[in-house]
């Protein structure tokens, strides 16, 4: 084992996020509820590439683990400011690679269970079709502004007869009827959406902010297109950071959003409107370099942890 700064600070191996408590959806009571879905529908080409990412990105959070109290510079202070204001950890969803419809009936009711009880949900993915179920879960409970932090936009209707997999998530989402407005974040290069899938995008409302673009203007231009006051999920994809602080990823382009890009747009939006749920998705543990890309992800989900404690508190 190679010594690291985590293990002198009495860092210990975890099966939860930062080694925070256990919990059931059907007794949460817990201010956010952290939930791995390791898939939902996955390709028949890649299958579940990302199933191990909750486990990772969870591992690599056991070095903080330790020092949750400490100061964390990124937020100001602790994770957590408040002793009454935590959260706990419903470990991994089952799945099935053959069973995608109850993968997805497991994610959107799990998640339904925690903001029923008028909790925060922090979904751990996974691929990128995980976030369709999350949003699902939040019918009736709108309106609501969708921030999606990505390289690829996601508006293809179907891929090979599968309209619910990855390539489908913001179209997906524009469907339905709690989502109110669209802010997508951080497009580069080529992915799977053609002309008139942008077109599509386009005509619907979507507010893009390129990855070109946020290196121009810097991150307010999307924070000051996020409504004051209204309800947000926000949905990260991996990719959208820079392959070099992200390797872990299924599709590495350069030109990505660097780690203090993403931070200020996160940190920008629930200063602007409070965070109804979170997901991160897209990490590939297989790719990742030295675990790099995990820790990455943990730092995001620490930020964002904090992000909701505070506006809980």
């Amino acid at each position: 084992m190679q010594p690291n700064a985590g293990t002198l600070f009495g860092a210990k191996v975890t099966d939860t996020f930062l080694g925070l408590p256990t919990a059931a959806a059907a007794e949460f009571d817990w201010a956010v509820g952290i939930v791995g879905a390791p898939a939902a529908t996955p390709y028949p080409s890649v299958g579940a590439y990302c199933a191990a990412a909750p486990m990772a990105i969870r591992a690599a959070s056991a070095a903080y683990a330790a020092n949750v109290a400490h100061m964390d510079f990124d937020l100001g202070g602790p994770i957590f400011p408040s002793d009454s204001v935590g959260a706990a950890d419903l470990g991994d969803l089952a799945y099935e690679e053959a069973e995608p419809a109850k993968n997805r009936d497991r994610i959107r009711d799990t998640v339904r269970a925690i903001v029923e009880r008028g909790a925060v949900p922090v979904v751990i993915g996974g691929d990128d079709s995980v976030p369709i179920p999350v949003f699902q879960a939040f019918a009736g409970h709108g309106p609501l502004t969708l921030v999606q932090i990505d390289a690829h936009i996601d508006w293809r209707d179907e891929v090979a007869g599968e309209r619910l997999g990855l390539s489908s998530t913001m179209r997906r989402a524009s469907e339905m009827a709690q989502i109110e407005r669209i802010i997508q974040v951080g497009q580069r290069g080529i992915g799977s959406a053609r002309v008139s899938d942008f077109e599509d995008a386009r005509r619907y409302g979507v507010r893009f902010v390129p990855a070109s673009a946020l290196d121009g203007s810097g991150t307010d231009s999307v924070v000051e297109l996020v409504p004051k006051g209204r309800p947000v999920i926000i949905d990260f994809d991996c990719d959208a950071l820079d392959p070099a602080i992200m390797p872990g990823v299924i599709a590495p382009t350069p030109g990505g959003l660097s780690y203090w890009q993403a931070i200020r747009i996160l940190h920008g939006v629930a200063a602007r409107a409070p965070v109804a749920a979170f997901s991160l998705v897209e990490f590939m543990p297989q790719r990742d370099i030295a675990g790099l890309g995990a820790q990455t992800a943990a730092r995001i989900l620490c930020n964002v942890l904090g992000l909701i404690a505070r506006q809980k508190g």
